[in-house]
């Protein structure tokens, strides 16, 4: 696919998984139980241990319809190598043009990281294919509905501070889609082994996106 096309495919699911856990044994059952529930765009971060290598073995096998990308990416370098591996977008929690040439020459999209309009602005024209708002925790849905008013052409996704209730208020404040770490991936029941709850987690925060794409 191209990399226009999977940018397409990553806003319509409107929900990417940031997951950072420190055991990776327990990656492709955490994977699979919020695919279940609905959200099938996962960023494995490059603080889980080994995440290249889980990623190189996770991505082959899974569903063609479930994307397993990477994240908290700082180099060029690095994005060569989790594309290779098999991830299918590339985020940062910072702007690197580096990174951003290394992704659009495998045709994979580019997702940095950003905060202040100028860096959004910046980021975009240096070909950001969605510019991540992190961390946007301060700063709430309001903000993005202030800078959309002078950058409208702007794809923006925030990441820090989305939750399972508020997940709809950012799509509704122009957000193309929303990451969710911690809400969505709850610790004590991965650490249980209780993988049902990450699924009605997904579930939930999938049909928060969508009544707010119907409503909006």
């Amino acid at each position: 696919m191209t990399r226009l096309e999977i940018t397409q495919a990553i806003e319509t699911l409107g929900v990417i998984a940031v997951i950072r856990m420190p055991d990776p044994a327990r990656l492709r059952a955490v994977i699979d139980a919020i695919a279940a529930g609905g959200v099938r765009a996962i960023e494995v971060t490059m603080t889980v241990p080994r995440a290249i290598e889980m990623i190189r073995e996770i991505a082959p096998a899974l569903p063609s319809d479930v994307w397993l990308g990477a994240g908290t990416v700082l180099d060029g370098d690095t994005a060569k190598r989790v594309i290779d591996a098999g991830a299918r977008f590339v985020v940062s929690p910072v702007f690197r043009r580096d990174v951003i040439n290394a992704c659009h020459a495998r045709e994979v999209p580019a997702m940095p990281g950003c905060l202040t309009p100028t860096e959004i602005l910046d980021a975009w024209d240096a070909g950001a294919d969605i510019v991540k708002v992190f961390p946007a925790t301060t700063f709430g849905p309001g903000y993005f509905k202030d800078v959309r008013a002078p950058l409208p052409h702007v794809k923006l996704m925030p990441t820090g501070g989305v939750t399972l209730d508020n997940a709809g208020e950012w799509i509704r404040a122009g957000a193309v889609a929303v990451g969710v770490g911690s809400a969505l991936l709850d610790g004590g029941a991965i650490a249980a082994g209780n993988y049902a709850i990450l699924e009605a987690n997904a579930r939930r925060i999938v049909a928060s996106v969508a009544a707010a794409r119907k409503n909006s």
